[in-house]
């Protein structure tokens, strides 16, 4: 495993994590509602999802 492959990992665990708090936050505050905050949160597990595989591969 090389660095930018750690380095892509650990940019997408922390993107994900930022997206998350937003979805929930926009929730929280009611600029969204629960189905629309479950699309985003899946749009960004998606994005984890994937750069996990990379790295795995």
């Amino acid at each position: 495993m090389s660095d930018d492959e750690t380095s892509d990992l650990e940019t997408a665990v922390s993107d994900f994590l930022d997206g998350a708090d937003a979805v929930y936050e926009d929730y929280d505050r009611g600029y969204t509602d629960a189905d629309a905050a479950l699309h985003v949160l899946e749009s960004h597990l998606t994005d984890l999802r994937e750069a996990y595989d990379e790295e795995a591969a």
